[in-house]
């Protein structure tokens, strides 16, 4: 198995969650600006839609996309499997990160322009309050960690590094999932600090 990820991107929760699972996937950095890996090649030979993240398996078969990665990871791991969230639970909570906070983020980051900058940061920070609301076990689907724990993680990531104003609730959440054997050995591996 080979995983495609570029450090500090939306690939880091794949990351995560594989390292949480036990599985131990070969790592490809992919420079996400120039799409090149580190073997030689263009990465868009290995994933046209030319973003990470990549999931490849060994009889080689693809998977991209952060929802469908991380919904296989949960489906594909005794760790995981031992108290499984609700799956329609899973998807919702996946698909609202991804579309309502992954998305303006990024969009954020590559806009020009302070004012659309602004409003979609306002929209993701409303997204985080609504998580704040709504968010009132230990762990996003209760008490046992999960693949969109993982997600949420890396969106708490990006709203530190754009110095974004979220609940003393989620800081709580962040730091508490920072501390996890599994995030500190993936954030290790893509040279990161917390």
């Amino acid at each position: 198995m080979r995983y495609f990820y570029s450090p500090d991107t939306c690939a880091l929760a794949g990351h995560i969650a594989l390292a949480e699972a036990g599985h131990e996937p070969e790592l490809i950095k992919v420079d996400v600006f120039t799409r090149t890996i580190n073997e030689p090649g263009d990465y868009n030979n290995v994933n046209p839609k030319g973003y990470v993240p990549l999931l490849e398996f060994d009889d080689g078969r693809k998977l991209t996309e952060n929802v469908a990665i991380l919904r296989w990871i949960s489906k594909n791991s005794e760790r995981f499997s031992k108290s499984p969230p609700d799956d329609d639970r899973l998807t919702e909570t996946l698909a609202f990160i991804s579309s309502e906070i992954q998305k303006p983020f990024v969009f954020s980051f590559f806009l020009p322009g302070d004012e659309a900058k602004k409003d979609l940061s306002e929209m993701v920070a409303g997204r985080f309050a609504y998580l704040t609301q709504v968010h009132d076990k230990k762990f996003l689907l209760g008490n046992d960690f999960s693949v969109a724990d993982a997600f949420l993680y890396v969106m708490l990531r990006w709203a530190r590094m754009v110095n974004m104003e979220v609940s003393t609730r989620l800081l709580e959440y962040r730091d508490t999932i920072e501390q996890l054997p599994s995030v500190q050995r993936a954030l290790q591996e893509e040279g990161l600090a917390t």
